[in-house]
């Protein structure tokens, strides 16, 4: 028997416990709640299960909550979206602007389940194009009483051909459209059905192994495997724990590996017969760190510009140990830190990289989002979308209704009438000395 089917086995079995538990009870609540109770409630009862996960190690603890999601075990929200949160990124509409960020789906294997969580955008991987285990363990660390986790994971994965397989059954289950190639008809994305719903975007996070040579020869093969699947693809160069990789952020590097990738696009397109379904290929987003100084910045900048990149994402975890962290007895250990103590830098890097580029590149917001009020503070500093990811693994799935709603609460308690309203307003208002100037 495989680990994946024991613990969906052990899962199923302690869910049907629980459920036996509550006896009459249960029954009688489902029956006097109305659907928006009982979502509420199920949504609550999942995330107060979750202190049960830390009885076991970190990583443990993800693949368990991995294979919970992949077997459907997990609550599924019912209730609409407030009408502040509806939002655009790429050309597309999105019912809210909460994203799962990259490294918890690391292999493509719950998309329904999370996005049935209520998420605007899920972004899976990073994707390698061969498989590879990834750094040795132990090699995710918790450090609870911060909220945070220190990871070396280092791009363990089971590589294109396993993910392409996954994505295709995803796409293929949700009656998605189709990219038509000469000879054959390929399941595949860009169109507005191409995800769960019409409002919710689906990336899919390229990396590369550890032992390549050629990283531009890389990721143009995971675009080459994914992109038919992708409604946005991610050039991840900003991991701290694959050697050399944050060095491709660098001008020309970086330049050569959006290159790489927008050729493999029209390759596809021009010299193997794909139709994209609205007429183009995924945007192409690069993935960056938060350690970088000014002059990096500006130079990613006006490299991403220049080269055509669709959109970034600030930011990926950091080496640094800010705050308290320095002194806790896991700082010293190699990986990057995530949760809120990250909250501060990865903003400060994201409101540099609005100003660098004049808000003319749509960012992804990531790094320590925690609150509503979090995600409202990536927004006024320039992200169009924020995601999260450790504090969903603290707090589990009660933690994206509570975002939303009190993040819809800090747009009308500012009078925005939508997310994009406020994107970027810390700019603007800075720039206007002080006044307030709403997004055009």
């Amino acid at each position: 028997v495989s680990l994946r089917a024991a613990m969906t086995a052990l899962i199923r079995r302690a869910a049907g416990t629980l459920a036996a538990a509550g006896g009459a009870g249960l029954v009688y609540w489902s029956v006097a709640l109305d659907d928006t109770q009982r979502t509420a409630l199920s949504f609550e009862a999942f995330s107060r299960a979750m202190p049960l996960a830390r009885l076991v190690d970190a990583e443990s603890a993800h693949r368990l909550a991995v294979a919970a999601l992949a077997a459907r075990v997990a609550p599924k929200e019912t209730r609409l979206d407030a009408p502040e949160l509806s939002t655009t990124l790429f050309g597309r509409h999105l019912s809210n602007p909460l994203g799962l960020a990259a490294g918890f789906d690391k292999g493509a294997e719950a998309i329904p389940a999370l996005f049935g969580l209520g998420f605007g955008l899920v972004e899976v991987g990073s994707i390698t194009p061969k498989p590879q285990d990834g750094n040795p363990k132990p090699r995710v660390f918790r450090l609870t009483e911060h909220r945070a986790i220190i990871n070396r994971y280092g791009f363990n994965s089971d590589g294109c051909a396993a993910a392409a397989r996954r994505l295709a059954t995803f796409r293929a289950e949700n009656s998605l459209a189709t990219a038509t190639t000469a000879g054959a008809t390929t399941t595949t994305t860009t169109s507005s059905t191409s995800t769960s719903t019409s409002s919710s975007l689906l990336g899919v996070n390229l990396g590369k192994n550890k032992l390549s040579t050629d990283s531009a020869a890389d990721y143009a093969a995971g675009t080459e495997a994914l992109a038919f699947f992708a409604d946005y693809l991610v050039i991840n160069v900003s991991s701290p724990n694959t050697p050399g990789l944050r060095g491709l952020q660098e001008s020309a590097e970086l330049t050569k590996l959006v290159r790489a990738v927008k050729d493999t696009l029209r390759t596809l397109e021009k010299d193997r017969g794909v139709q994209w379904v609205n007429g183009c290929p995924p945007p192409v987003v690069v993935k960056l760190a938060p350690d970088l100084n000014g002059e990096e910045i500006r130079n990613i900048a006006r490299a991403a510009m220049r080269s055509g990149v669709d959109g970034l994402i600030v930011s990926n975890t950091t080496v640094s140990r800010p705050g308290g962290i320095a002194d806790h007895e896991r700082a010293s250990e190699a990986g990057g830190l995530s949760g809120p103590p990250l909250m501060d830098l990865s903003t400060q890097t994201l409101r540099e990289v609005y100003r660098a580029t004049g808000g003319k590149i749509p960012i992804i917001g990531v790094g320590g989002v925690s609150s509503g009020r979090d995600a409202y503070r990536k927004i006024r500093a320039g992200a169009s979308v924020v995601q999260l990811y450790t504090a969903f693994a603290y707090e589990g799935p009660a933690l994206v209704p509570a975002i939303k709603e009190e993040l819809a609460a800090c747009l009308r308690s500012d009078g925005y009438e939508s997310v994009a309203d406020a994107v970027g307003a810390d700019y603007r208002e800075k720039k206007s000395g002080g006044r307030r100037r709403r997004s055009t």
